[in-house]
Formats: structure tokens, sequence, C-alpha cells
């Protein structure tokens, strides 16, 4: 099931979102040009950050892993914002760019362009840290956007549950159909916890191994989910009763 547009445009233009659609596919162009050596200095390697000793992985991740212990970006904690930039793929980075802009403009108006972005930046380093959770002494790089937008997407399904969004449907044939985005955004976030929490996907994280941090989406889900709770409380509620036509001042 893939999002192509939803019916709720912004009313302003989405400057954030599109700067950063513009930094991950400028950071993937580079990527491309320099090859191992950016993962290496700047995705997430979670041994590096607890401490742990790396667990067992293969020739090459270990590679990666040695290359990342005594190059890597310091301090080691900063590659929790470093590593959002970066991709494994171009299916992956397309995939991202495209909830991202799908997603990201109506919250962005919301939240206005600053909070936004530390929104983001927030979503992406609270779902860090819950794949940190699941994968203390890994040494295979994560990295990838998916975190942070997991967060916009949390916070568009307390804004927008209802909002109508066109997907593509594979199902024995290929169709497009208007979905409610809560149901959309409710059974991407239910995959996610089955693989993730419940240990279905535990073992295949980070880009290396061609797997995916199902903790991270998780927790960034719940964290935009959250933090768009705090932002955009619910409105009052309606009084029980009207008053009688005595009752009110004419003046």
């Amino acid at each position: 099931m893939i999002p192509i547009h939803d019916d709720n445009p912004t009313r302003t233009v989405p400057v954030v979102t599109y700067a950063l659609i513009a930094a991950n596919v400028v950071v993937f162009l580079w990527q491309q040009a320099a090859g191992d050596t950016v993962i290496v200095q700047y995705a997430l390697f979670p041994f590096r950050i607890t401490g742990a000793d790396p667990e067992i992985a293969s020739r090459y991740v270990r590679q990666l892993a040695a290359a990342a212990q005594q190059y890597g970006f310091q301090p080691a904690w900063a590659t929790i914002f470093t590593a959002m930039f970066l991709h494994g793929s171009w299916m992956h980075l397309i995939g991202n760019m495209v909830f991202l802009a799908i997603f990201g403009n109506n919250i962005e108006d919301v939240l206005g362009k600053f909070r936004y972005l530390l929104f983001y930046l927030f979503c992406g380093a609270v779902a860090a840290g819950a794949h940190l959770l699941t994968a203390w002494n890994s040494a295979t790089p994560t990295l990838g956007a998916s975190g942070a937008i997991a967060g916009v997407l949390g916070a568009y399904y307390v804004l927008y549950p209802r909002a109508r969004v066109t997907c593509l449907i594979f199902f024995i044939l290929i169709t497009v159909i208007d979905l409610p985005a809560g149901m959309v955004l409710g059974f991407w976030f239910v995959l996610q916890f089955i693989e993730g929490v419940l240990g279905w996907g535990a073992l295949h994280h980070g880009a290396a191994s061609g797997g995916v941090a199902y903790a991270a989406h998780v927790g960034g889900f719940i964290a935009g989910y959250l933090l768009m709770k705090f932002f955009n409380p619910l409105p009052p509620a309606r009084p029980r009763y009207y008053p009688q036509p005595d009752q009110l001042d004419w003046r």
C-alpha cells in the first residue's frame, strides 16, 4: 500500500519540508560519489554510542564498524542526527521522500517552520533511541530519515485521521483507492509494531544488511503522536445544554 497524495493541502509554502527533501537528495548524491567513507563517518553505529562490545557480524560489517570506531564522527552521539540524512539506496531515499512530501507539509503548516524543524529532529532522535534499546550492541550502520518521518506520520494521525489518502493497492491486481489517513497510518504502525516490538524483525536492522529498523519507526511514530497531542490539544468540550432565550444578554 503506497500513498500517492492526500486531500488536505497545506495553506502555505512548506519551505522546511522542501529544504529537508533537498538536503536528503544532495547528501545521497554525495554518498554515491564518496562511497562507504560517508557511511563510516556519519552513519549511526549503535555500539559506538552505547559503548558495548559489537555483536558478531559479516566481514563487510566488521570492516565498516572497525573503520567507524577509528574515523567516525565525534562525539558518537551526534551521528544520531547525521544519520538522518543518509540513505542506503535510491528506493530507500525515494520512499522516504514521498512520505515526507505527502504528510510533512501539513504538519509544517500547523507547527510553523521553526517548531516543525525541531519536531522533525526530535522525533528522529527518539526513533534512534528506540533503535538503540533493541540493537544496543549492533555493529551494523543505521541510516535514513524513516524515524523522523514516522514522527510526522504520528502527528498527521492526530490531526487528520479522516483526510482521504489516495493509495496504490497491490493485491492480485494493482488498483487505486481512497482511504482514510487514520486507517492507512494505523495499519502502517501496527505492521511496524509487530515487526519491531514483538520481535519478528528484531534481528534485521541496519541498511548494510538490507534490513529495517522497525523499533525506530515505532519510537518515531509514538513521539510524533504524543508531541502533537501536546502542541494541539483537543478543543474544549461542547456545553451539555444551551441557554434559554430569557438567559441571553441581548444588549
